[in-house]
């Protein structure tokens, strides 16, 4: 559910200045009024987090010459808060930058907070640090939850109040949070998404939120709500006397949506929050996709009822480095890097025939603005680069963590060890001889989410959550095993947003339990930041093992640095980084993303590209990566574990 906080406009003026700014909800006429004017916006969602930098501006041009005068953005409180009071606006992360972009190209702007976004973003956007207290209720009036939540809301909205509307800004709503699936005065802040989804219903909680934004952007802040159309979510979202949005689909039926809406809202505007003109993609299944043609038909019956409209998204973007999250739905349910969306604009930000049809469906409704749409940005074709085995993951554990391993006698979780993304090893040592094979096992639900399997350095398997849990294993006493320990996203969605990683019970050799682990936090990300392993000493490693590994490669580029999309030809499962930059995970067996995007801001000119891939289960035995111009994301094979010679 959705919550969105309107802000009161003060009317009176004195008669030198000029009438005061306002965004009024009007229940005579059900419509919105801006500076007394009838209005409804025509919207469009864009995450910054999910478009760096350098392309804020090329986006959000084509979103304004698409036609539309408003954007819906979302506020990672994950993004911006690495650790408890350590907080980070620099550079991507700069939202007061991207604010400032919008208003500098007149669009208006619906700011959704949170503290909870869903946005299939880790963790719905809550920061994993929450769950170092592992029995917090988290979206709930836990007074742990909620001391985060204050602390958080007092550092960011005071840099969101002098950029609202009546305050000269170009904000007209705050919203924090998002789903899935007479006048009074006000301009607009959500303060929770799709409460009603979740299962805590915690009314005092909504109070609390209420409470705090209206501490913090002004005394007359009143909130909406964003609920799906099922009548139990909109009442399990919404409190007495604030305004009720919904959102759907274009399967949808128009009419009988915006009935729900009335069902309880009967006066008012009709609101779509989110008008979902696609759909997010997960790993092992096929591509989503959304005909132009239905979804300009919906646009067009719903902006004839006079309705205001949000299209969810207009720009998907990327979820780089460790950003995608996950739903569960009977299984965990890992969102692919690609955040693609089917949307109008293309993960590369190119016009699309969607966006097209969307124009045109707009053009009957308001003027278009003058001049023609900004074209593709280019792309370019790099070619095969050839990569080398570096070192095994094992072999660098050094490097990786140095500040040494913990001891348990039983397995840690992330959370219990303070490790956010990425990568846990845990190492422990058979306690007998095991000469016939025996049974290595983890308890259900305890891989969280991938664990790659080596017994004296030997990949030997690997174990997944709602998957594979047992592998069969010969060893003698004393020899070292290791499982490496993948968080692939937290949950973001639903009531399982308490998604805690690693191994979450203890493994067991033929039912006798293991103990007496080494647990190796590891931080690659900071180590390759730091110029590893390209400024370090070639390693000597076998190239023929499979398993966890390090791979290394440089290219240049011809005098330009042009988007383009890396493809790993016979390649497993990993992470690539380019010039230090994340840019997230590749898993082309298990699919439908077969390439990553690599926008041509993290590029070189003049200067040799670092390449490093971390390969997880086996690369090819010749390791070379294809630089395309395009992207391939709409095949899914059936996926392999690569066998230990």
């Amino acid at each position: 559910m959705a919550l969105i906080l309107l802000l009161a406009v003060g009317l009176l003026h004195t008669q030198a200045s000029p009438p005061a700014r306002s965004f009024q909800l009007d229940y005579e006429e059900d419509c919105f009024r801006k500076d007394g004017a009838p209005f409804r916006y025509i919207s469009g969602s864009i995450h910054y987090a999910r478009v760096p930098r350098p392309a804020w501006r090329d986006r959000l041009l084509k979103m304004y010459m698409s036609g539309l005068n408003a954007v819906q953005v979302y506020v990672p409180w994950n993004y911006h808060e690495p650790l408890p009071g350590v907080y980070d606006f620099a550079g991507d992360r700069d939202v007061e930058a991207f604010l400032d972009l919008t208003a500098e190209l007149g669009l208006l702007v619906i700011l959704r907070p949170g503290p909870y976004i869903c946005a299939e973003w880790e963790m719905g956007g809550l920061p994993a640090w929450l769950l170092w207290k592992p029995d917090i209720v988290l979206r709930s009036s836990d007074p742990a939850y909620l001391a985060a939540v204050d602390s958080w809301l007092h550092v960011l909205l005071p840099k969101v109040k002098p950029r609202l509307y009546q305050n000269g800004g170009n904000i007209i709503s705050v919203q924090p949070c998002r789903m899935h699936a007479g006048c009074r005065p006000l301009p607009c802040s959500q303060v929770e998404n799709e409460y009603g989804s979740y299962y805590a219903c915690d009314y005092e909680y909504l109070r609390h939120l209420l409470g705090s934004f209206r501490a913090l952007l002004g005394s007359d802040v009143l909130l909406f709500t964003t609920d799906s159309t099922r009548v139990e979510e909109l009442r399990c979202g919404t409190l007495q006397g604030l305004y009720a949005t919904i959102d759907f689909g274009p399967d949808s039926n128009v009419t009988e949506a915006f009935g729900a809406q009335r069902q309880v809202e009967p006066k008012g505007p009709l609101v779509n929050s989110e008008y979902y003109t696609g759909w997010l993609d997960y790993w092992g299944e096929a591509h989503a996709s959304t005909s132009s043609a239905q979804v300009a038909r919906g646009l067009e019956d719903m902006l004839q009822l006079g309705a205001s409209v949000n299209m969810y998204m207009f720009h998907g973007g990327t979820n780089f480095a460790y950003w995608s999250g996950a739903d569960f739905k009977d299984q965990y349910k890992p969102v692919t890097t690609s955040y693609d969306y089917d949307a109008p604009l293309s993960e590369a930000g190119d016009p699309t025939e969607k966006l097209f049809a969307i124009r045109t469906v707009i053009s009957k409704f308001q003027p278009l603005p003058v001049g023609p749409m900004p074209p593709a940005t280019p792309k370019y074709t790099y070619g095969w680069v050839a990569l080398q085995k570096y070192a095994d993951l094992l072999d660098v554990l050094d490097v990786l963590c140095p500040s040494g391993p913990i001891q348990s006698q039983f397995p840690l979780t992330f959370e219990a060890i303070k490790q956010t993304h990425g990568f846990v090893v845990y190492r422990t040592q058979l306690p007998w001889d095991v000469p016939d094979l025996a049974t290595l096992g983890a308890p259900p639900h305890s891989i969280c989410d991938r664990g790659y399997v080596m017994l004296q350095k030997e990949y030997r398997g690997t174990l997944e959550r709602d998957g594979q849990t047992t592998l069969p294993v010969t060893g003698r006493a004393g020899d070292t095993l290791d499982v490496l320990l993948e968080n692939m996203g937290r949950i973001s969605f639903g009531a399982n947003v308490s998604d805690f990683k690693g191994l979450l019970g203890n493994l067991s050799l033929d039912s006798s339990p293991l103990s007496n682990w080494l647990i190796y936090p590891l931080a690659i990300d900071s180590a390759i930041q730091q110029g590893w392993p390209h400024t370090a000493l070639p390693k000597s490693s076998s190239s023929g093992k499979s398993g966890p590994a390090f791979y290394t490669g440089t290219f240049e580029t011809p005098g330009i640095a042009w988007d383009t999309f890396v493809k790993f030809p016979g390649w497993s499962k990993g992470q690539l980084w380019i010039n230090g930059f994340n840019l997230g995970r590749y898993w082309p067996c298990r699919g439908p993303q077969q390439t990553l995007f690599v926008p041509g801001s993290v590029l070189h000119v003049g200067r040799p590209n670092n390449i490093t891939v971390l390969e997880l289960e086996g690369a090819p035995p010749v390791p070379l990566l294809l630089f395309l111009d395009q992207p391939l994301f709409n095949k899914t094979l059936s996926c392999s574990t690569v066998a230990a010679e």
